[in-house]
């Protein structure tokens, strides 16, 4: 496949985007590393392209556009906006020391939309977006809410720290895991006997003593009650079509009471994507999708995805990511709600895609 080709597909995607009132941009493909790396979480980190420049200091090629078109919102202002793109985005795919029989492209074209607005229906509106655009390609629909799990979590009759590491962990449900069942059992006491030595390392003496007194306090943590493992590993288990999954949801709400809101989102926004002639049985909701989505969305998150070939990553994906945009605005003292998602116009020509749907 060309190119050429992909740019085509990428130019009827981003037709259907300023056809929708988006204003197109094209951030840099050089960043400032320091900043940007501490966003995007560790998977991205760890694949970025990182680079040392004499006077700039640490650069990395794009590995993604929301956040730099993030960045220049909030630089210039939070007022209402809608903006797309169209280019590269540069990540190591493959890990190890040989190179694997069919490796994934390190540089390939995205499409997006981003959408910047205090409307209670935006997450309807993008979502809509993309399920009109890729229609003719019958993508398998799928959608979660990462505010769903963090609200549970941080329901959990724990300390702040296990909390806090819980959170920080979510993402990665292996470690995730391993953790919860850390804190399901009784800690083990630690032993730091009292020494007239200096002390040596990377760590300076205060935070080298914050870690000993952060041990000291959990070891003295009582274990989390096996009902709440049990809570929230049926939480996280919960995969179904949307209006089912709704319905467990709702039983889980008298065990959780702090997810209730959360649940309540999800039910307006699946009246307004009815509404929009979307057939919302037909998209599966996984309460655990935005664990394996980027870092910084915090809301609903979804993904279209082709049947049969489930060793390709999402032709397309997206999902709500407002403190994201808090964190970048809080210089200028700016906050504004976002929400957005891309399409793999290489992905897309590979189904056939050469007509888009009626958004375009």
């Amino acid at each position: 496949m060309s190119k050429r080709e992909k740019q085509a597909i990428g130019q009827q995607i981003l037709a259907a985007f300023r056809a929708a009132g988006a204003q197109e941009v094209a951030p840099d493909i050089l960043l400032e590393a320091e900043t940007l790396l501490d966003l995007y979480g560790e998977d991205i980190r760890a694949r970025a392209y990182v680079t040392q420049d004499p006077i700039r200091g640490e650069m990395m090629l794009r590995p993604d556009f929301t956040v730099p078109v993030v960045q220049m919102h909030m630089a210039n202002g939070a007022e209402p906006a809608r903006y797309c793109y169209l280019g590269e985005v540069f990540r190591k795919q493959d890990h190890g020391e040989t190179r694997p029989e069919h490796p994934r492209d390190n540089e390939y074209l995205q499409a997006g939309f981003e959408l910047f607005a205090r409307d209670p229906e935006a997450d309807a509106e993008v979502f809509a977006l993309f399920h009109d655009i890729l229609a003719p390609l019958n993508l398998q629909a799928s959608m979660g809410d990462m505010d769903l799990l963090m609200d549970a979590v941080r329901a959990l009759p724990l300390s702040g720290a296990r909390r806090a590491a819980l959170l920080h962990h979510i993402w990665r449900p292996r470690r995730f895991a391993r953790l919860l069942a850390r804190f399901a059992t009784p800690a083990e006491a630690r032993s730091f006997p009292e020494s007239g030595a200096p002390w040596t390392g990377l760590r300076s003496p205060a935070e080298m003593q914050a870690r000993i007194d952060r041990l000291r306090g959990d070891a003295a943590e009582a274990p989390l009650a096996p009902q709440w493992v049990e809570r929230l590993e049926r939480l996280f288990a919960i995969g179904a079509p949307a209006p089912e999954a709704l319905r467990q949801l709702r039983e889980l709400v008298a065990e959780i009471p702090d997810i209730a809101e959360a649940v309540d989102r999800l039910e307006r926004n699946l009246a307004a994507l009815a509404a929009r002639g979307i057939d919302v049985g037909a998209v599966h909701f996984d309460a655990s999708h935005g664990r394996h989505t980027m870092e910084y969305y915090d809301g609903m998150t979804f993904s279209f995805a082709a049947a049969g070939h489930e060793d390709w990553p999402p032709v397309a994906s997206g999902g709500r990511y407002d403190a994201l945009a808090a964190v970048l605005g809080q210089a200028q003292g700016r906050s504004i709600p976002a929400v957005g998602g891309i399409i793999r116009p290489g992905l897309v020509h590979e189904l056939g895609g050469q007509i888009l749907g009626k958004a375009a």
